[in-house]
């Protein structure tokens, strides 16, 4: 079976006078996800930094690439599937992670929702440092799913090691350690609304359920207390020094996210990581900064097969997902599509939304004669004059 048979399941349903109950368009989607979604978490999932010239330029970068469609060579069985870190994917998808998607769901439990849809599909989720339950509830949801942990490296080097240790011990098979959120990006939306949802208590499963975080609040804390014990650690700025410390708290393969220079993608390689995530938090982070897609060449270039290249910040369609993969990528990872699939439809909204992104990415390549992945290079794709 082929993932483009989705679209026969579809077809097939509504012969039987059942039309799809999950939108196909981003932008419809993106609008009744909002709409469904509490007003205090509306910004925070849709917003970027400043004036969001980066996240548009994530978007529209696709837009500048063509694939070229290759005739006579017509594949009746595509192969999507991918290796990492000893994991044979069917597919080259994987579940951003996302620091709020567990109160993205009226039950304010998305984290774990958000794992059941791995479960369901195969996409392995990236689960993030910022839960609404803890990570070993999260890491059971994912079944035999791949999993990875993402960190976001507190300055208590006891948390840390306590955080990945308990990732290792649950199941998850890698440390991604996102390099560009010590400190929060200058968010306008979020600062007229007010709205940060950890410093109202959510998203903190993961320190709550600590034993290094406990000692550090005593026993028996009010709220206030968690929520300044978090802010007193959050955010240490991981730099080139850090990483020997980092490569000594697991045997896990680290991947380090946030990587845009060829520069920093080589020493990464040269200092101990496993793998490479191209990406700037979708611009949440950092205005000013261009489109993700436009560094991953360079950064391809750079890693020249020696590590795994992960990559995220715009992607919104199949297409997009084909285009990344001839740019170089060996993984696309996708972030509000399937978190938008939640807040609307739940865990089955969630599963339509990655299953439909398999299916186009798989009919694409059918119909323009791109059997595997590894016919995806850099001369399947032609950059459009602006």
């Amino acid at each position: 079976m082929s993932f483009g048979d989705y679209q026969i399941e579809l077809y097939l349903g509504a012969l039987g006078g059942v039309l799809p109950a999950h939108p196909f368009d981003y932008s419809d989607l993106e609008a009744r996800a909002l709409a469904a979604l509490p007003p205090e978490l509306r910004t925070y999932v849709a917003g970027g930094a400043g004036d969001e010239a980066t996240q548009r330029a994530n978007v529209a970068a696709f837009q500048r690439y063509a694939l070229v469609p290759r005739m006579l060579r017509a594949p009746a069985e595509r192969d999507l599937s991918v290796e990492l870190f000893g994991r044979t994917l069917a597919s080259p998808l994987l579940l951003a992670p996302v620091g709020v998607v567990g109160i993205c769901t009226p039950d304010q439990h998305g984290d774990v929702h958000a794992a059941e849809v791995a479960a369901a599909t195969g996409v392995p989720l990236i689960g993030s440092t910022l839960m609404s339950d803890p990570l070993e509830d999260v890491a059971a949801a994912a079944g035999d799913a791949g999993k990875w942990f993402q960190l976001y490296t507190p300055r208590n080097r006891d948390l840390a090691a306590s955080l990945v240790q308990r990732a290792e011990k649950a199941g998850y098979e890698a440390i991604v350690i996102t390099l560009d959120t010590w400190v929060p990006g200058w968010r306008p939306r979020d600062l007229a609304s007010g709205n940060f949802p950890q410093l109202r208590g959510k998203a903190l499963a993961n320190y709550t359920s600590d034993p290094v975080f406990r000692e550090m609040t005593g026993p028996d804390p009010d709220p206030g207390t968690v929520v300044m014990t978090w802010v007193g650690t959050f955010g240490h700025p991981v730099t080139w020094e850090d990483l020997p410390w980092l490569r000594s708290l697991t045997d896990l393969p680290i991947v380090l996210k946030g990587i845009c220079h060829p520069d920093d993608a080589r020493r990464a390689l040269d200092e101990g990581a496993d793998g490479i995530y191209c990406s700037n938090h979708g611009g949440r982070q950092a205005n000013g900064g261009g489109a993700a897609l436009d560094w991953l060449p360079d950064v391809v270039t750079a890693v020249d097969g020696r590590a795994p290249v992960v990559f995220d910040s715009g992607v919104r369609t199949g297409a997009d997902v084909v285009k990344a993969l001839a740019l170089g990528a060996d993984a696309v990872a996708i972030g509000r599509p399937y978190v938008y699939g939640l807040a609307l439809g739940g865990v089955p909204g969630a599963v339509h939304q990655v299953r439909a992104l398999q299916a186009e990415a798989d009919l694409i390549m059918a119909v323009d004669g791109y059997p595997t992945l590894a016919d995806l290079g850099p001369d399947a794709l032609r950059r459009i004059p602006s």
